[in-house]
């Protein structure tokens, strides 16, 4: 499989504005895509948040195996952050967050306010692209002022957005220069955080095979009627024919099976999957 690798220019300007703009804010909401926390958590962006509070949403919770997900929000609390599960087109994410920044700001507020002070608090919304920060703001701020889309790096530009009593500060979706792990990096081409355009579908189609058929083969199954799971090109075949894209002389069309095999992933109709189990990342420091 072709090495995955993006890391477009405007990613370059968005780090440095984020840099400069750090010491603005009095914490930071990482939002990482519930499907694979790990995969979508930029170790560089911390560098960046240095010893700021940060509050991490584990977004698209409604797409995502709820069990494996609560793993993953324990392990973050253990390392001392504050962590919800969320959806951020679900209205009820608004309480949720809002209670956790308040929770964040609490001493510091009620210091301000011993001093006569109303002081509003700002927060940096921060992330890999496509995990729904945007959608998160827009939530926040009851009003659709950010850019959203399926397709990743939408936000090119960081704006503030008046918030639910906060001020948050938009960011666009910036990625490591480069992946220490391809197997991640599969893993945010899957989700649709990596550029389509630069991907080769086929090989990401059987690569997502091949994993959900060792994780979830139940739902390759009743989606695709897979019950032979040894060859991920068997499996795409099966795919193409359960949705009639096979060609003239009986050849299948590849290209239209990965598209809808992607498209079915991304909008959660295989079904609810994480693609990581938390005790393989009780090292890391998030």
């Amino acid at each position: 499989m072709k090495k995955i690798q993006w890391f477009p220019g405007h990613m370059t300007r968005a780090m440095r504005d984020m840099e400069e703009k750090k010491d603005l804010c009095d914490g930071v909401v990482c939002v990482l895509d519930a499907r694979a926390p790990a995969a979508t958590y930029n170790p560089n962006l911390k560098k960046i948040f240095g010893n700021k509070p940060i509050l991490y949403l584990l977004n698209k919770v409604d797409l995502a195996d709820v069990g494996k997900v609560d793993e993953f929000v324990r392990l973050i609390e253990n390392k001392g952050h504050f962590c919800i599960k969320c959806d951020g087109t679900n209205i009820s994410t608004r309480r949720l967050i809002s209670q956790k920044l308040n929770a964040i700001t609490k001493e510091k507020r009620e210091r301000a306010e011993a001093k006569g002070l109303n002081k509003t608090f700002r927060f940096m919304v921060a992330g890999i692209p496509n995990t729904g920060k945007s959608t998160i703001v827009n939530l926040m701020s009851g009003q659709k002022k950010a850019k959203t889309g399926d397709k990743a790096g939408v936000t090119r530009d960081v704006r503030w957005l008046k918030c639910d009593g906060f001020d948050l500060l938009d960011t666009p979706g910036t990625m490591p220069p480069s992946f220490d792990s391809q197997y991640h990096a599969k893993h945010l081409a899957y989700i649709g955080s990596v550029n389509d355009d630069i991907l080769d579908m086929d090989d990401i189609a059987l690569e997502l095979l091949g994993e959900l058929a060792e994780t979830y083969p139940q739902y390759l199954t009743e989606r695709y009627g897979i019950t032979d799971f040894s060859e991920k090109l068997g499996m795409y075949e099966a795919v193409c024919k359960r949705r009639g894209f096979v060609l003239r002389g009986g050849e299948f069309d590849y290209e239209r099976g990965a598209k809808a095999l992607m498209d079915d992933f991304r909008k959660g109709r295989i079904g609810k999957v994480c693609l990581e189990s938390a005790k393989d990342y009780e090292d890391w420091s998030f």
